[in-house]
């Protein structure tokens, strides 16, 4: 699996875990809802700084949006 499908992947289901809609998720992280959306369809490469902000709304440490086994199952 392709890192960026990996990060979209994980970010999409802690969003969903924790009963977030992009535009929610967006809005607190201070991203627009589209770079959301790219990015949870592995289409997007965010930088640190999204990731960043991203983990923290999410309440997860950076390096869980690229956990492979976690992707992988959802």
């Amino acid at each position: 699996m392709e890192w960026e499908k990996i990060v979209g992947a994980n970010i999409r289901r802690l969003r969903k875990e924790r009963g977030l809609s992009q535009e929610a998720l967006a809005g607190d992280a201070g991203l627009a809802m589209r770079h959301i959306g790219r990015i949870e369809r592995g289409e997007g490469n965010p930088t640190v700084s999204m990731v960043a902000k991203i983990a923290t709304v999410l309440g997860v440490h950076p390096s869980a949006l690229y956990d492979e086994i976690a992707a992988a199952k959802f």
